[in-house]
């Protein structure tokens, strides 16, 4: 089981939309640009003029790394680029590593916890 994030204020319905199966992302009404993560403002403008939506789930690779642990089996932690536009950082799954390149559709899938929790996560795009 792993730990889990830290909720605040700004991202509770965030992590309770999640817990409920939908990625969301922040959007701003003054400026009509998408952000993560939540947060009471706009990083592109600066306007409080931001409410959450839902993202449509899909996104391409930007970059990954293996990641070897002596105590765990090798993880694939990734920079994804969202359809609506911010970069998130998450994990793929779903596929060997060895079959990931720059650029491939992915999408998002919930990863459950053994306590229930759910955590977003990547996989291939139509699996």
């Amino acid at each position: 089981m792993s730990e889990r994030p830290t909720t605040d204020l700004d991202s509770e319905k965030w992590w309770a939309a999640i817990q409920d199966g939908v990625l969301m992302v922040n959007h701003c009404t003054t400026c009509d640009r998408a952000s993560l993560y939540p947060r009471p403002f706009c990083p592109h403008c600066w306007s409080e003029s931001v409410e959450l939506r839902p993202a449509s789930g899909r996104g391409r690779l930007y970059t990954w790394s293996v990641v070897h642990s002596p105590n765990a089996e090798p993880y694939v932690v990734a920079m994804v680029d969202l359809a609506e536009g911010p970069r998130v950082m998450s994990s793929v799954q779903g596929c060997d590593a060895a079959d990931l390149r720059p650029d491939l559709e992915l999408e998002v899938a919930f990863r459950t916890d053994d306590d229930g929790f759910q955590v977003p996560v990547f996989r291939p795009a139509g699996l």
